[in-house]
Protein backbone atom coordinates (compact mmCIF):
# COMPACT_ATOMS: atom_id res chain seq x y z
CA UNK A 1 0.00 0.00 0.00
CA UNK A 2 1.48 3.32 -1.09
CA UNK A 3 1.75 6.21 1.34
CA UNK A 4 0.68 9.71 0.45
CA UNK A 5 3.49 11.74 1.95
CA UNK A 6 1.99 15.08 0.99
CA UNK A 7 4.10 17.90 -0.40
CA UNK A 8 5.01 21.54 0.05
CA UNK A 9 3.82 24.36 -2.14
CA UNK A 10 5.85 25.38 -5.14
CA UNK A 11 7.57 28.67 -4.35
CA UNK A 12 10.07 29.81 -6.92
CA UNK A 13 13.01 31.76 -5.54
CA UNK A 14 12.69 34.87 -7.72
CA UNK A 15 13.90 38.33 -6.72
CA UNK A 16 10.62 40.16 -7.30
CA UNK A 17 9.38 38.55 -4.08
CA UNK A 18 11.68 40.73 -1.98
CA UNK A 19 10.14 43.99 -3.15
CA UNK A 20 6.63 42.52 -3.08
CA UNK A 21 7.20 41.40 0.52
CA UNK A 22 8.45 44.85 1.50
CA UNK A 23 5.52 46.56 -0.23
CA UNK A 24 3.02 44.45 1.69
CA UNK A 25 4.61 44.30 5.13
CA UNK A 26 6.78 47.44 5.20
CA UNK A 27 4.89 49.69 2.76
CA UNK A 28 5.91 53.03 4.25
CA UNK A 29 9.55 52.23 5.04
CA UNK A 30 11.61 54.67 3.05
CA UNK A 31 14.14 54.44 0.29
CA UNK A 32 16.01 57.75 0.45
CA UNK A 33 18.15 59.16 -2.37
CA UNK A 34 20.63 62.00 -1.83
CA UNK A 35 20.71 64.64 -4.53
CA UNK A 36 23.30 67.24 -5.38
CA UNK A 37 22.99 70.29 -3.17
CA UNK A 38 21.85 68.39 -0.10
CA UNK A 39 18.23 67.65 -1.07
CA UNK A 40 16.81 64.14 -0.77
CA UNK A 41 14.01 62.15 -2.44
CA UNK A 42 11.89 59.63 -0.53
CA UNK A 43 9.58 56.82 -1.47
CA UNK A 44 8.04 53.92 0.47
CA UNK A 45 8.48 50.32 -0.61
CA UNK A 46 4.84 50.15 -1.73
CA UNK A 47 5.35 53.15 -4.00
CA UNK A 48 8.61 51.73 -5.32
CA UNK A 49 6.95 48.44 -6.23
CA UNK A 50 4.17 50.26 -8.07
CA UNK A 51 6.67 52.32 -10.06
CA UNK A 52 8.81 49.26 -10.79
CA UNK A 53 5.79 47.37 -12.09
CA UNK A 54 4.97 50.28 -14.38
CA UNK A 55 8.54 50.39 -15.59
CA UNK A 56 8.25 46.71 -16.51
CA UNK A 57 5.31 47.70 -18.71
CA UNK A 58 7.41 50.42 -20.32
CA UNK A 59 10.18 47.95 -21.10
CA UNK A 60 7.70 45.42 -22.48
CA UNK A 61 6.30 48.15 -24.71
CA UNK A 62 9.80 48.69 -26.09
CA UNK A 63 9.99 45.03 -27.04
CA UNK A 64 11.95 43.70 -24.05
CA UNK A 65 11.16 40.06 -23.36
CA UNK A 66 12.42 37.38 -20.97
CA UNK A 67 16.19 36.90 -21.04
CA UNK A 68 16.74 40.12 -23.03
CA UNK A 69 19.38 42.41 -21.58
CA UNK A 70 18.61 45.90 -20.28
CA UNK A 71 21.77 47.86 -19.50
CA UNK A 72 22.13 50.50 -16.81
CA UNK A 73 24.70 53.29 -16.52
CA UNK A 74 23.64 54.90 -13.28
CA UNK A 75 24.49 55.85 -9.71
CA UNK A 76 22.94 54.55 -6.49
CA UNK A 77 19.49 56.10 -6.73
CA UNK A 78 15.82 55.24 -6.44
CA UNK A 79 15.53 55.14 -10.22
CA UNK A 80 18.34 52.62 -10.48
CA UNK A 81 16.80 50.31 -7.86
CA UNK A 82 13.45 50.53 -9.66
CA UNK A 83 15.16 49.59 -12.92
CA UNK A 84 16.73 46.55 -11.24
CA UNK A 85 13.41 45.22 -9.99
CA UNK A 86 11.49 46.15 -13.14
CA UNK A 87 13.97 44.33 -15.36
CA UNK A 88 14.54 41.29 -13.18
CA UNK A 89 10.89 41.00 -12.14
CA UNK A 90 9.76 40.53 -15.73
CA UNK A 91 12.45 37.94 -16.43
CA UNK A 92 14.87 40.16 -18.34
CA UNK A 93 18.53 40.56 -17.38
CA UNK A 94 19.89 43.76 -15.85
CA UNK A 95 23.38 44.49 -17.18
CA UNK A 96 25.07 47.02 -14.88
CA UNK A 97 27.80 49.17 -16.44
CA UNK A 98 30.49 50.94 -14.44
CA UNK A 99 30.76 54.57 -15.67
CA UNK A 100 34.31 54.79 -14.31
CA UNK A 101 35.63 52.25 -16.81
CA UNK A 102 37.18 53.16 -20.14
CA UNK A 103 34.71 53.82 -22.96
CA UNK A 104 36.20 51.06 -25.07
CA UNK A 105 35.58 48.54 -22.30
CA UNK A 106 32.02 49.74 -21.77
CA UNK A 107 31.23 49.58 -25.49
CA UNK A 108 32.68 46.08 -25.67
CA UNK A 109 30.52 44.94 -22.74
CA UNK A 110 27.39 46.41 -24.36
CA UNK A 111 28.25 44.71 -27.63
CA UNK A 112 28.61 41.37 -25.84
CA UNK A 113 25.29 41.59 -23.98
CA UNK A 114 23.44 42.98 -27.05
CA UNK A 115 21.34 45.18 -24.76
CA UNK A 116 18.71 47.08 -26.77
CA UNK A 117 17.73 49.48 -23.99
CA UNK A 118 20.18 51.50 -21.90
CA UNK A 119 18.93 53.27 -18.76
CA UNK A 120 21.28 56.10 -17.79
CA UNK A 121 21.50 58.78 -15.13
CA UNK A 122 21.03 62.16 -16.80
CA UNK A 123 24.58 63.33 -16.16
CA UNK A 124 25.91 60.16 -17.81
CA UNK A 125 23.88 60.48 -21.02
CA UNK A 126 26.80 61.88 -23.08
CA UNK A 127 28.84 58.80 -22.14
CA UNK A 128 25.82 56.57 -22.78
CA UNK A 129 25.43 57.94 -26.29
CA UNK A 130 29.08 57.42 -27.13
CA UNK A 131 29.27 53.82 -25.97
CA UNK A 132 25.85 53.00 -27.49
CA UNK A 133 27.00 54.26 -30.88
CA UNK A 134 30.07 52.02 -30.68
CA UNK A 135 28.23 48.94 -29.43
CA UNK A 136 25.62 48.95 -32.18
CA UNK A 137 22.85 47.10 -30.33
CA UNK A 138 21.20 49.90 -28.30
CA UNK A 139 17.91 51.14 -29.77
CA UNK A 140 16.80 53.43 -26.95
CA UNK A 141 18.43 55.39 -24.13
CA UNK A 142 16.12 56.14 -21.21
CA UNK A 143 17.16 58.77 -18.68
CA UNK A 144 16.65 58.78 -14.91
CA UNK A 145 17.86 61.08 -12.13
CA UNK A 146 17.20 64.39 -13.87
CA UNK A 147 16.83 65.85 -17.33
CA UNK A 148 19.46 65.26 -19.98
CA UNK A 149 20.91 68.20 -21.87
CA UNK A 150 19.94 68.78 -25.48
CA UNK A 151 22.12 68.86 -28.58
CA UNK A 152 21.08 70.97 -31.56
CA UNK A 153 17.64 71.34 -30.01
CA UNK A 154 17.04 67.59 -29.90
CA UNK A 155 16.92 65.56 -26.68
CA UNK A 156 19.95 63.32 -26.17
CA UNK A 157 17.71 60.59 -24.80
CA UNK A 158 14.11 59.97 -23.78
CA UNK A 159 13.12 60.79 -20.20
CA UNK A 160 11.78 57.71 -18.42
CA UNK A 161 9.64 59.49 -15.81
CA UNK A 162 6.74 60.51 -18.14
CA UNK A 163 6.66 56.99 -19.56
CA UNK A 164 6.31 55.50 -16.06
CA UNK A 165 3.52 57.94 -15.21
CA UNK A 166 1.50 56.84 -18.25
CA UNK A 167 2.12 53.09 -17.92
CA UNK A 168 -0.18 50.51 -16.33
CA UNK A 169 0.95 48.65 -13.24
CA UNK A 170 -0.36 45.16 -14.02
CA UNK A 171 0.46 44.80 -17.72
CA UNK A 172 3.43 42.49 -17.11
CA UNK A 173 3.52 39.48 -14.78
CA UNK A 174 6.39 39.25 -12.34
CA UNK A 175 8.13 36.01 -11.45
CA UNK A 176 6.55 33.98 -14.26
CA UNK A 177 9.70 31.99 -14.97
CA UNK A 178 11.98 29.38 -13.44
CA UNK A 179 14.17 30.35 -10.49
CA UNK A 180 17.34 29.38 -12.35
CA UNK A 181 16.65 32.07 -14.97
CA UNK A 182 19.33 34.74 -15.40
CA UNK A 183 18.65 38.08 -13.70
CA UNK A 184 21.86 40.12 -13.80
CA UNK A 185 25.10 40.58 -15.70
CA UNK A 186 28.13 42.23 -14.14
CA UNK A 187 31.63 42.35 -15.59
CA UNK A 188 34.66 41.94 -13.36
CA UNK A 189 36.76 45.03 -12.72
CA UNK A 190 39.57 44.01 -15.05
CA UNK A 191 42.23 45.01 -12.51
CA UNK A 192 44.17 41.79 -13.18
CA UNK A 193 43.19 41.19 -16.80
CA UNK A 194 40.46 41.77 -19.36
CA UNK A 195 36.98 42.16 -17.78
CA UNK A 196 34.82 39.01 -17.87
CA UNK A 197 31.05 38.83 -17.58
CA UNK A 198 29.37 37.11 -14.65
CA UNK A 199 25.70 36.16 -15.04
CA UNK A 200 23.63 36.00 -11.85
CA UNK A 201 20.50 33.90 -11.43
CA UNK A 202 17.37 34.50 -9.39
CA UNK A 203 18.01 31.40 -7.28
CA UNK A 204 21.64 32.30 -6.67
CA UNK A 205 20.84 35.86 -5.62
CA UNK A 206 17.86 34.77 -3.51
CA UNK A 207 20.02 32.33 -1.55
CA UNK A 208 22.83 34.89 -1.36
CA UNK A 209 20.36 37.30 0.25
CA UNK A 210 19.33 34.76 2.86
CA UNK A 211 23.00 34.10 3.64
CA UNK A 212 23.83 37.78 4.01
CA UNK A 213 20.94 38.38 6.40
CA UNK A 214 22.15 35.81 8.93
CA UNK A 215 23.08 37.01 12.42
CA UNK A 216 26.80 36.38 11.89
CA UNK A 217 26.80 38.05 8.47
CA UNK A 218 25.37 41.47 7.47
CA UNK A 219 22.65 40.94 10.07
CA UNK A 220 20.55 43.92 8.97
CA UNK A 221 16.96 44.15 10.21
CA UNK A 222 13.86 46.32 10.06
CA UNK A 223 15.40 48.46 12.81
CA UNK A 224 18.28 49.55 10.58
CA UNK A 225 18.88 52.41 8.21
CA UNK A 226 21.41 51.06 5.71
CA UNK A 227 23.69 53.34 3.72
CA UNK A 228 24.71 51.64 0.49
CA UNK A 229 28.00 53.27 -0.50
CA UNK A 230 28.93 50.29 -2.67
CA UNK A 231 28.09 51.24 -6.26
CA UNK A 232 25.22 49.17 -7.61
CA UNK A 233 27.28 48.67 -10.76
CA UNK A 234 30.01 46.95 -8.74
CA UNK A 235 29.69 43.27 -7.79
CA UNK A 236 25.90 43.22 -7.61
CA UNK A 237 25.81 46.07 -5.10
CA UNK A 238 26.91 43.41 -2.58
CA UNK A 239 23.28 42.19 -2.70
CA UNK A 240 22.05 45.06 -0.50
CA UNK A 241 19.27 46.21 -2.90
CA UNK A 242 17.69 42.80 -2.25
CA UNK A 243 18.57 42.40 1.43
CA UNK A 244 17.15 45.74 2.60
CA UNK A 245 13.59 45.23 1.29
CA UNK A 246 13.71 41.56 2.32
CA UNK A 247 13.71 42.67 5.98
CA UNK A 248 12.10 46.09 5.62
CA UNK A 249 15.22 48.10 6.42
CA UNK A 250 15.44 51.74 5.36
CA UNK A 251 17.70 51.98 2.31
CA UNK A 252 19.79 55.15 2.04
CA UNK A 253 21.28 55.82 -1.39
CA UNK A 254 24.04 58.45 -1.75
CA UNK A 255 23.74 59.02 -5.50
CA UNK A 256 27.19 60.10 -6.52
CA UNK A 257 27.74 62.15 -3.34
CA UNK A 258 30.54 60.08 -1.78
CA UNK A 259 32.81 62.82 -0.44
CA UNK A 260 33.35 62.92 3.31
CA UNK A 261 31.22 66.02 3.94
CA UNK A 262 28.22 64.68 2.00
CA UNK A 263 28.42 61.28 3.68
CA UNK A 264 28.58 62.84 7.16
CA UNK A 265 25.54 64.99 6.43
CA UNK A 266 23.58 62.07 5.00
CA UNK A 267 24.44 59.68 7.85
CA UNK A 268 23.39 62.19 10.48
CA UNK A 269 20.28 63.42 8.70
CA UNK A 270 18.96 59.90 8.10
CA UNK A 271 20.19 58.30 11.35
CA UNK A 272 22.16 55.65 9.45
CA UNK A 273 23.01 52.64 11.63
CA UNK A 274 24.85 50.41 9.12
CA UNK A 275 27.12 51.70 6.36
CA UNK A 276 28.45 49.42 3.64
CA UNK A 277 31.37 50.16 1.33
CA UNK A 278 35.07 49.82 0.65
CA UNK A 279 37.65 51.19 3.06
CA UNK A 280 38.70 54.17 0.92
CA UNK A 281 35.16 55.60 1.19
CA UNK A 282 35.32 55.50 4.99
CA UNK A 283 38.84 56.91 4.93
CA UNK A 284 37.44 59.99 3.17
CA UNK A 285 34.71 60.27 5.80
CA UNK A 286 37.27 59.87 8.61
CA UNK A 287 39.42 62.62 7.14
CA UNK A 288 36.40 64.94 7.05
CA UNK A 289 35.42 64.18 10.64
CA UNK A 290 39.01 64.69 11.81
CA UNK A 291 39.20 68.04 10.04
CA UNK A 292 35.84 69.38 11.27
CA UNK A 293 35.43 67.75 14.66
CA UNK A 294 32.03 66.38 13.59
CA UNK A 295 30.74 62.94 14.61
CA UNK A 296 28.29 60.29 13.38
CA UNK A 297 26.55 59.16 16.61
CA UNK A 298 23.82 57.01 14.99
CA UNK A 299 26.33 54.83 13.14
CA UNK A 300 26.88 51.42 14.77
CA UNK A 301 28.58 49.28 12.15
CA UNK A 302 30.67 49.76 9.01
CA UNK A 303 30.86 46.72 6.72
CA UNK A 304 33.98 46.83 4.54
CA UNK A 305 35.34 44.68 1.75
CA UNK A 306 37.30 44.98 -1.45
CA UNK A 307 40.79 44.59 0.00
CA UNK A 308 42.33 43.67 3.38
CA UNK A 309 42.73 46.59 5.79
CA UNK A 310 45.76 47.58 7.80
CA UNK A 311 45.41 47.75 11.60
CA UNK A 312 46.10 51.49 11.54
CA UNK A 313 43.37 52.17 8.99
CA UNK A 314 40.81 50.06 10.86
CA UNK A 315 41.64 51.80 14.14
CA UNK A 316 41.39 55.21 12.50
CA UNK A 317 38.00 54.48 10.96
CA UNK A 318 36.58 53.06 14.20
CA UNK A 319 37.82 55.98 16.26
CA UNK A 320 36.64 58.68 13.85
CA UNK A 321 33.26 57.16 12.98
CA UNK A 322 32.51 55.75 16.42
CA UNK A 323 31.40 52.46 14.85
CA UNK A 324 32.78 48.94 14.77
CA UNK A 325 34.29 47.72 11.51
CA UNK A 326 33.03 44.43 10.12
CA UNK A 327 35.42 42.88 7.60
CA UNK A 328 34.42 40.67 4.68
CA UNK A 329 35.78 39.01 1.57
CA UNK A 330 34.12 38.33 -1.74
CA UNK A 331 34.33 38.81 -5.48
CA UNK A 332 32.06 39.44 -8.45
CA UNK A 333 32.03 35.73 -9.25
CA UNK A 334 30.45 34.92 -5.86
CA UNK A 335 27.48 37.31 -6.15
CA UNK A 336 29.67 38.63 -4.32
CA UNK A 337 29.94 37.74 -0.59
CA UNK A 338 32.21 34.83 0.35
CA UNK A 339 32.95 35.31 4.05
CA UNK A 340 32.14 37.89 6.73
CA UNK A 341 33.22 38.50 10.29
CA UNK A 342 30.43 38.63 12.90
CA UNK A 343 29.00 42.01 13.93
CA UNK A 344 30.69 43.69 16.93
CA UNK A 345 33.14 40.83 17.34
CA UNK A 346 35.42 41.75 20.29
CA UNK A 347 38.18 39.66 18.71
CA UNK A 348 37.88 41.35 15.29
CA UNK A 349 41.09 42.00 13.39
CA UNK A 350 41.50 43.88 10.12
CA UNK A 351 43.20 41.07 8.22
CA UNK A 352 40.59 38.44 9.19
CA UNK A 353 37.64 38.15 6.79
CA UNK A 354 35.41 35.87 8.85
CA UNK A 355 33.73 32.57 8.06
CA UNK A 356 31.44 31.51 5.21
CA UNK A 357 27.71 31.25 5.87
CA UNK A 358 25.75 28.13 4.92
CA UNK A 359 25.71 27.63 1.16
CA UNK A 360 29.35 28.65 0.64
CA UNK A 361 32.34 26.36 1.08
CA UNK A 362 36.10 26.99 0.99
CA UNK A 363 39.03 24.80 -0.04
CA UNK A 364 42.79 25.42 0.08
CA UNK A 365 44.91 23.72 -2.58
CA UNK A 366 48.46 23.79 -3.87
CA UNK A 367 49.32 25.62 -7.08
CA UNK A 368 48.17 22.61 -9.14
CA UNK A 369 44.75 22.46 -7.48
CA UNK A 370 45.47 19.48 -5.21
CA UNK A 371 43.72 19.96 -1.83
CA UNK A 372 46.07 20.55 1.11
CA UNK A 373 46.06 17.67 3.57
CA UNK A 374 45.59 20.16 6.42
CA UNK A 375 43.03 22.91 5.77
CA UNK A 376 43.72 24.90 8.96
CA UNK A 377 46.84 26.95 9.64
CA UNK A 378 48.42 26.51 6.20
CA UNK A 379 48.72 28.88 3.26
CA UNK A 380 47.24 27.76 -0.03
CA UNK A 381 45.38 28.75 -3.16
CA UNK A 382 41.74 29.48 -2.35
CA UNK A 383 38.86 27.76 -4.14
CA UNK A 384 35.15 28.13 -3.44
CA UNK A 385 31.90 26.34 -4.17
CA UNK A 386 28.28 27.31 -3.57
CA UNK A 387 24.83 28.17 -4.88
CA UNK A 388 25.86 31.73 -5.81
CA UNK A 389 29.28 30.87 -7.28
CA UNK A 390 29.93 31.17 -11.01
CA UNK A 391 29.84 28.04 -13.18
CA UNK A 392 31.14 29.68 -16.37
CA UNK A 393 31.70 33.21 -17.61
CA UNK A 394 29.30 35.00 -19.92
CA UNK A 395 29.74 33.90 -23.52
CA UNK A 396 32.27 31.23 -22.56
CA UNK A 397 31.58 27.57 -23.28
CA UNK A 398 34.40 26.39 -21.04
CA UNK A 399 33.59 25.86 -17.36
CA UNK A 400 35.24 28.19 -14.86
CA UNK A 401 35.32 25.43 -12.24
CA UNK A 402 37.25 22.19 -11.91
CA UNK A 403 35.78 18.70 -12.23
CA UNK A 404 34.60 18.79 -8.60
CA UNK A 405 32.90 22.18 -9.03
CA UNK A 406 35.53 24.30 -7.23
CA UNK A 407 36.19 27.82 -8.54
CA UNK A 408 39.79 29.07 -8.26
CA UNK A 409 39.64 32.62 -6.88
CA UNK A 410 43.27 33.55 -7.56
CA UNK A 411 43.74 34.42 -3.88
CA UNK A 412 46.37 33.08 -1.54
CA UNK A 413 44.81 32.44 1.85
CA UNK A 414 44.92 30.76 5.24
CA UNK A 415 42.09 29.41 7.39
CA UNK A 416 42.78 29.76 11.10
CA UNK A 417 41.81 27.28 13.81
CA UNK A 418 38.44 29.03 14.32
CA UNK A 419 37.61 28.72 10.61
CA UNK A 420 38.26 32.37 9.78
CA UNK A 421 39.53 33.20 6.32
CA UNK A 422 42.69 35.30 6.04
CA UNK A 423 43.59 36.57 2.57
CA UNK A 424 47.36 36.84 2.35
CA UNK A 425 47.63 38.09 -1.23
CA UNK A 426 46.74 37.62 -4.84
CA UNK A 427 48.67 35.01 -6.77
CA UNK A 428 49.07 37.49 -9.63
CA UNK A 429 50.51 40.12 -7.26
CA UNK A 430 53.43 37.95 -6.16
CA UNK A 431 56.83 39.29 -7.18
CA UNK A 432 59.43 36.81 -8.46
CA UNK A 433 62.89 38.11 -7.69
CA UNK A 434 65.89 35.94 -8.50
CA UNK A 435 63.64 32.89 -8.75
CA UNK A 436 62.14 33.44 -5.28
CA UNK A 437 58.69 34.77 -4.41
CA UNK A 438 57.96 38.00 -2.52
CA UNK A 439 54.44 38.59 -1.14
CA UNK A 440 53.64 42.33 -1.40
CA UNK A 441 50.77 42.16 1.09
CA UNK A 442 53.11 41.27 3.96
CA UNK A 443 55.16 44.41 3.27
CA UNK A 444 52.01 46.50 2.85
CA UNK A 445 50.63 45.35 6.21
CA UNK A 446 53.77 46.53 8.02
CA UNK A 447 54.02 49.85 6.21
CA UNK A 448 50.32 50.44 6.81
CA UNK A 449 50.99 50.42 10.57
CA UNK A 450 53.05 53.59 10.29
CA UNK A 451 50.99 56.56 11.52
CA UNK A 452 52.23 58.79 8.71
CA UNK A 453 50.89 56.49 5.97
CA UNK A 454 47.39 56.83 4.56
CA UNK A 455 47.64 54.27 1.72
CA UNK A 456 50.48 52.08 0.49
CA UNK A 457 51.13 49.37 -2.03
CA UNK A 458 54.05 47.30 -3.33
CA UNK A 459 54.58 46.33 -6.96
CA UNK A 460 57.33 44.58 -8.87
CA UNK A 461 59.57 46.64 -11.11
CA UNK A 462 61.35 44.97 -14.01
CA UNK A 463 65.03 44.34 -13.29
CA UNK A 464 67.67 43.15 -15.81
CA UNK A 465 69.39 40.83 -13.29
CA UNK A 466 66.70 39.69 -10.84
CA UNK A 467 63.69 39.72 -13.17
CA UNK A 468 61.66 41.84 -10.73
CA UNK A 469 62.37 43.86 -7.62
CA UNK A 470 59.81 45.34 -5.19
CA UNK A 471 59.18 49.07 -4.96
CA UNK A 472 56.96 50.76 -2.39
CA UNK A 473 54.47 53.50 -3.26
CA UNK A 474 52.88 55.51 -0.47
CA UNK A 475 50.33 58.26 0.03
CA UNK A 476 51.04 60.11 3.27
CA UNK A 477 48.49 61.56 5.64
CA UNK A 478 48.06 65.29 5.26
CA UNK A 479 50.85 67.23 6.93
CA UNK A 480 53.04 64.16 7.52
CA UNK A 481 56.56 63.42 6.30
CA UNK A 482 59.00 60.57 6.77
CA UNK A 483 62.30 59.39 5.35
CA UNK A 484 62.98 56.24 3.40
CA UNK A 485 65.28 54.84 6.07
CA UNK A 486 62.49 54.93 8.67
CA UNK A 487 60.31 52.84 6.38
CA UNK A 488 63.05 50.31 5.71
CA UNK A 489 63.88 50.12 9.41
CA UNK A 490 60.23 49.26 10.13
CA UNK A 491 60.55 46.31 7.72
CA UNK A 492 63.94 45.00 8.86
CA UNK A 493 63.66 41.93 11.00
CA UNK A 494 60.03 41.39 10.00
CA UNK A 495 60.61 40.39 6.37
CA UNK A 496 63.61 38.84 4.63
CA UNK A 497 66.34 41.35 3.82
CA UNK A 498 66.01 40.70 0.11
CA UNK A 499 62.31 41.61 0.34
CA UNK A 500 63.17 45.23 1.21
CA UNK A 501 61.90 47.59 -1.51
CA UNK A 502 64.52 49.05 -3.81
CA UNK A 503 62.78 52.42 -3.77
CA UNK A 504 60.11 54.35 -1.88
CA UNK A 505 57.95 56.56 -4.11
CA UNK A 506 55.65 59.18 -2.59
CA UNK A 507 52.41 59.88 -4.43
CA UNK A 508 50.23 62.91 -3.85
CA UNK A 509 47.19 60.70 -4.46
CA UNK A 510 47.17 56.94 -4.78
CA UNK A 511 45.41 56.00 -8.05
CA UNK A 512 42.24 54.02 -7.47
CA UNK A 513 40.62 51.62 -9.92
CA UNK A 514 36.95 51.84 -10.88
CA UNK A 515 36.11 49.65 -7.89
CA UNK A 516 37.87 51.97 -5.43
CA UNK A 517 40.76 49.56 -4.90
CA UNK A 518 44.34 50.68 -5.48
CA UNK A 519 44.96 50.49 -9.23
CA UNK A 520 47.99 48.20 -9.29
CA UNK A 521 47.74 47.65 -13.04
CA UNK A 522 48.16 51.39 -13.68
CA UNK A 523 51.02 51.60 -11.19
CA UNK A 524 52.78 48.68 -12.87
CA UNK A 525 52.60 50.50 -16.21
CA UNK A 526 53.73 53.85 -14.80
CA UNK A 527 56.37 52.68 -12.32
CA UNK A 528 57.02 49.00 -12.84
CA UNK A 529 58.17 48.76 -16.43
CA UNK A 530 54.96 46.95 -17.40
CA UNK A 531 54.23 46.88 -21.13
CA UNK A 532 50.69 48.36 -21.33
CA UNK A 533 49.87 46.29 -24.41
CA UNK A 534 51.15 42.94 -23.17
CA UNK A 535 50.49 43.55 -19.44
CA UNK A 536 53.72 41.75 -18.60
CA UNK A 537 56.91 43.12 -17.03
CA UNK A 538 59.58 44.14 -19.49
CA UNK A 539 63.14 44.11 -18.16
CA UNK A 540 65.10 47.19 -19.16
CA UNK A 541 68.82 47.86 -18.69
Amino acid sequence: MSVNHGEMQAFTLTLDKFLSHAARWHPDVEVVTAREGGSRERIGYAGMRQRSRRLSSVLAGLGIRMRDHVATLAWNTQGHVETWFATMGMGAVCHTLNPRLAEAHLASMLAQSQARVLVASADLVPLARRIASQAGSVERILTIDGTAETVDGAPMAVALEPMIAQAQEDDVAWGAFAEDAPCGLCFTSGTTGAPKGVTYTHRGNYLHTLRSLQADSMAISSRDSVLLAVPMFHANGWGVPFAAPAVGARLILPGRQLDGASLAQLINAESVTVAIGIATVWLALAEHLEATGESTPSLKRVIVGGAPMTPALMQRIEQCLGASVQTSWGMTELSPTGTMSPPDDPARMPHVSGRPAIGMDLLLTDAQGVPLSQQRGQEGHLRVKGASVIERYFGDLQAAVDAQGWFATGDLARIDEQGNLIIVGRAKDLIKSGGEWINPSEIEDIVGELPEVSLSTVIGRAHPKWGERPILLVELREGCTFDDQAVLNALRGRVASWWLPDEVIRLERMPLAATGKIDKMRLRVEYGGMDPALQVPVARP
